[in-house]
């Protein structure tokens, strides 16, 4: 049978005319069984040789069900199942991709300076809990003002309910969320609607149940490297290149078979290797080559490391983008003084804020005290738009004991001031589904994993809290959400019907101006330049200066306590003590703040000073 070279690349069931070829990660003897239609039956390679094995089998066909048999045992899905309907543990089905009607061929994608993020968990965001519900509701971000949303994990996962972070089945998106077609349809719906969309994929590990990528390849693990969640990944030793392939093709797959803009790779740090980096320019370079489109590459990785969003051409990994956490870490201290953990290395002021949006990150190769070493490198030549910002995301709620938003646990002035300084400064914002409106529902831990497995993952996440005052009680621990628990799944899932509700519709009016600020004015957003212009007047205080192309804005915010925030000093320095200054924003106004108290602003001098007597944020336009 003649095969293209990019057929020989891939792994699954993959349907061609006549029939069904399939193509597993196995070095070992394997036997396809297929159950249905009129291929059923036992299924081997004539000439008994090992290695990748790759079958093609006459009147196979989508919908029909297979398994494998390794080494005449028990039957397994495929490592490489497009779909599991019945589960992680269950037969795997063919799925035709190329059967989709897309409607997106005039859909030019989206330039990685032009994001604004939206994380969001499918089984959590709507009502429904799956790919439909949320595709229902893309209308409503796209009317808020957002450009991309990231899919939070989609590979199929034990049970019914997962953060997708337990995913085994690295090529079938959940049938907890519906078939692989209805993902396709939220993507073709979000490019009709001029939304990017990007998928959070894992690497670094797989989940504890449901994990038969071991039994099909003995040495996708090993033990010379260790990760939190166990043996690292296997990419140098014996064995790895199959390993490699099986990565590099899991990520092309999801760009050319769902017409996705983007990846977030998740905690590359836990992909160890001497060559380091090396697997990541392969999953960036593979994903890009599988689309016409631009393809945007993100990674989740907390060293700091400035080589992988440098260009390729300056030695670097040529990422698009990676998350960075200091931003979160600065304001979480600052607003609602967390110290312990990671914490302790942030002293929450508003100098360590400023220096963040300087640099992009804080941590520059100074020694980390929670970390007991050396943590970042010098990002001074890396334009600003490839650091990922957030005030909260999935981790920095769902990681907290009972999963509580940084809004729930701070004043609803400051949180306004905070969306302030997040939607203006010069990085790539990233919001956590919800938090545009204040949501009330808290993002709590969940799995659905087999009784005993259950109960572990229950007792370790309780005992993991141990070391908090406010945990340092067994019973006070015992309250913490049971992650085997339904409820705290339900809990979790956001109400749409409060966004029109007090103390949300104005936050959500607050969020949908900054965003509609940052899309018309290209001065507010995500920049090239390789540094931000950021002061910290005094301890509660930050004023930023974002201008391009002769547009010109000055933000103002107070993050803490009351005082003035004078703009005269700065702006003279800059030479811009004259002008005439515009006020566009202040949340104060009524339309953001059910209990409004405007700052005062005195502009005896021209250049206003503002008196905030609560946290609060304005925006001037100079001319």
């Amino acid at each position: 049978m003649n095969t293209s070279s990019r057929d020989l690349e891939t792994f699954g069931a993959l349907p061609t005319r006549g029939g069904v070829r399939f193509v597993a990660p196995c070095e070992g003897d394997l036997t396809l069984l297929i159950h249905d239609g009129p291929a059923a039956g036992r299924h081997r390679r004539e000439d008994g040789a090992t290695g990748v094995f790759d079958l093609f089998v006459p009147g196979a066909a989508a919908g029909g069900r297979y398994s494998y048999a390794i080494g005449g045992g028990e039957a397994r899905p495929d490592p490489a199942s497009r779909f599991q309907p019945d589960g992680v543990h269950g037969a795997s089905q063919i799925v035709d991709p190329s059967a989709f009607d897309w409607s997106d061929a005039a859909w030019p994608g989206r330039s990685p300076r032009d994001l604004v993020i939206y994380e969001l968990h499918v089984g959590t965001f709507s009502p429904e809990g799956t790919f439909a519900g949320a595709a229902a509701r893309l209308g409503a971000l796209r009317d808020q003002g957002i450009t991309a949303i990231e899919l939070m994990p989609v590979a199929d996962f034990p049970g019914d309910r997962n953060w997708g972070y337990d995913g085994v089945c690295l090529y079938a998106p959940s049938r907890a969320y519906g078939h692989p077609d209805d993902l396709r349809r939220l993507v073709d719906r979000a490019h009709t609607l001029g939304l990017a969309v990007m998928l959070d994929v894992v690497y670094n590990h797989l989940g504890p149940e449901g994990n038969y990528l071991s039994a099909f390849h003995a040495e996708y693990f090993t033990d010379r490297h260790h990760t939190p969640w166990g043996c690292a990944l296997n990419l140098e030793g014996p064995g790895s290149p199959l390993v490699r392939r099986f990565v590099v093709d899991n990520a092309s797959h999801w760009i050319r078979e769902y017409h996705l803009d983007g990846l977030r790779l998740d905690a590359t740090h836990a992909l160890v290797e001497d060559d380091e980096g090396s697997i990541v320019r392969e999953i960036a370079a593979a994903a890009r080559a599988a689309s016409t489109r631009p393809v945007i590459i993100h990674a989740e990785d907390h060293r700091n490391l400035a080589d992988m969003i440098q260009d390729p051409a300056a030695v670097g990994w040529g990422l698009d983008g990676v998350w960075a956490d200091d931003f979160h870490h600065v304001m979480r201290r600052l607003l609602a003084r967390d110290e312990h953990g990671y914490y302790a290395d942030f002293q929450g002021t508003t100098a360590e804020l400023a220096t963040t949006i300087r640099q992009g990150w804080l941590y520059t190769g100074q020694l980390s005290p929670h970390q007991g070493s050396a943590r970042g490198s010098d990002p001074s030549a890396v334009p600003m738009h490839r650091f990922v910002v957030c005030l909260q995301n999935h981790d920095q709620i769902g990681n907290r004991a009972m999963g509580e938003r940084l809004h729930h646990e701070i004043a609803a002035d400051a949180w306004r001031a905070a969306s302030v300084v997040l939607l203006t400064v010069p990085m790539t914002p990233l919001l956590f589904m919800g938090q545009e409106w204040s949501a009330s529902t808290p993002f709590q831990y969940f799995t659905d994993l087999e009784p005993e497995l259950g109960r572990l993952v229950t007792q370790g996440r309780r005992r993991e809290f141990a070391a908090f005052p406010e945990f340092a009680d067994e019973s006070r621990r015992d309250a913490i959400p049971d992650p085997q628990a339904a409820a705290t799944y339900a809990a979790s899932r956001l109400r749409w019907e409060e966004r029109t509700e007090p103390g949300h519709a104005g936050i959500a009016a607050l969020y949908r101006r900054l965003l509609a600020l940052r899309s018309r004015h290209p001065a507010l957003g995500a920049s090239d330049d390789t540094a931000g212009d950021a002061a910290a007047p005094d301890a509660g205080s930050l004023v930023m200066r974002r201008a391009l192309d002769g547009e010109v804005f000055w933000i103002a915010a107070r993050l803490s306590g009351t005082g003035a925030v004078d703009l005269f000093p700065p702006a003279e320095a800059h030479g811009e003590a004259d002008g005439e200054w515009t006020l566009v924003l202040s949340t104060e106004d009524p339309a953001f703040a059910d209990d409004s108290r405007p700052p005062s602003i005195d502009r005896q001098r021209g250049v206003p000073l503002v008196r905030f007597d609560r946290p609060g944020a304005v925006i001037f336009r100079r001319t």
